[in-house]
């Protein structure tokens, strides 16, 4: 089987916050139907529905860093070293995200701010969407984000985490070798 990690951050209960106990989940296919664009005070959200029947993969444990589990079979990518988080700067760098339909797309954004100490394991950059197309779209930096990978220098060195209330463009992202 194949390994995958994803999302960044735990899957949490609504009401309480805390990670959400599961013994298993499946992936299954979806597209983004609809946007709901960020605004200061209000995170914006992506809307999405099911598109398959089959089952992707299997999820096996949900924890602060995402979720993990196997896959069925390959899914067609692009594959791409991983960065050490010595090695990420300050700067500019692409995040990979899908708003409408399947396709991923690229847009661009600013390293502002590495954190490179273990007292989060999730909010180790803070990023900001420069994009102006997504800016367009959602507002900057929604939920249903999380996870979109963020690439500099053709190396894969997070994924999106979290949005900032007060300003949809900016957020956190997680190091690639946190969720490794």
């Amino acid at each position: 089987d194949l390994s995958f990690a994803g999302l960044g951050h735990a899957v949490c209960d609504i009401d309480t916050g805390t990670v959400l106990p599961f013994s298993s989940g499946e992936i299954v296919p979806a597209a983004i139907t609809k946007i709901k664009k960020g605004v200061s005070g209000a995170p914006g959200e992506l809307g999405g529905a099911f598109t398959g029947k089959d089952d992707l993969g299997t999820v096996k444990i949900n924890n602060e860093t995402g979720l993990y589990g196997t896959l069925e079979y390959t899914i067609e990518g692009i594959e791409m070293p991983v960065a050490h988080k010595q090695d990420i700067y300050e700067g500019s760098a692409v995040i990979l995200s899908t708003v409408e339909g399947t396709e991923a797309e690229e847009y661009d954004i600013l390293i502002e701010k590495i954190a490179l100490s273990d007292d989060s394991l999730t909010k180790n950059m803070v990023i900001k969407v420069v994009d102006e197309e997504l800016i367009e779209a959602t507002g900057g930096i929604v939920q249903g984000m999380s996870g979109s990978p963020i690439i500099q220098d053709g190396k894969l060195i997070g994924a999106v985490t979290h949005v900032f209330v007060n300003d949809p463009t900016k957020g956190y992202g997680i190091f690639a070798e946190n969720m490794l």
